[in-house]
């Protein structure tokens, strides 16, 4: 789906490389919080001060954020919770509905990365090629884990429905919120 988007300010620049941040955070390629216009403009990825004791690169970064980006990347962080949420009323209604662990698991795995791609609409095409390269070289697709993947990952269906709703605890306390699954 192609969507028009306008260029991001200053703060929803931030709001998406913290997004980059979180996403490719496994892999430990992190923007340093200070680089954000530059990294928004171009592909250069900065380490995160190697003096931070914890072993989440992701939690690292946001220590080092302002209180004004730490304040922005906690209201990003609740709206991702908010799309966990919508993702459990689908797994539910189509539960009810009787549809398979299998089906709901497929469902939740398209959703996530839909999210993800529309997210992408907001980051500079040079953001955008570092995460699909990442998930390239790791899942063989742009957006990340197919449902089969997830699937061998978990060892069964309910294991890629619980995995799909479930956030970074590390990061949701560090940003003052309650873990998830």
């Amino acid at each position: 789906m192609s969507r028009s988007v306008p260029t991001p300010t200053a703060p929803a620049r931030f709001v998406v490389l913290f997004l980059l941040a979180l996403l490719t955070a496994a892999n430990g390629f992190l923007v340093a919080p200070g680089q954000a216009h530059a990294a928004a403009h171009a592909p250069a990825v900065v380490a995160v001060d190697e003096s931070c004791t914890s072993s989440d690169p992701a939690v690292c970064m946001i220590r080092e954020m302002t209180p004004e980006q730490r304040a922005q990347a906690r209201e990003t962080r609740i709206r991702y919770h908010r799309l966990l949420d919508d993702m459990e009323r689908v797994a539910d209604e189509m539960h009810a509905a009787g549809r398979s662990d299998e089906e709901i698991a497929r469902k939740l795995v398209d959703m996530r990365n839909e999210a993800k791609d529309i997210t992408r609409a907001g980051m500079s095409p040079e953001a955008v090629q570092a995460l699909e390269a990442r998930n390239m070289k790791k899942y063989g697709n742009p957006l990340g884990p197919t449902a089969e993947q997830q699937y061998v990952k978990y060892g069964s269906w309910r294991g890629v429905i619980a995995a799909a709703t479930r956030s970074s605890a590390a990061v949701d306390r560090e940003l003052g919120l309650e873990p998830r699954g």
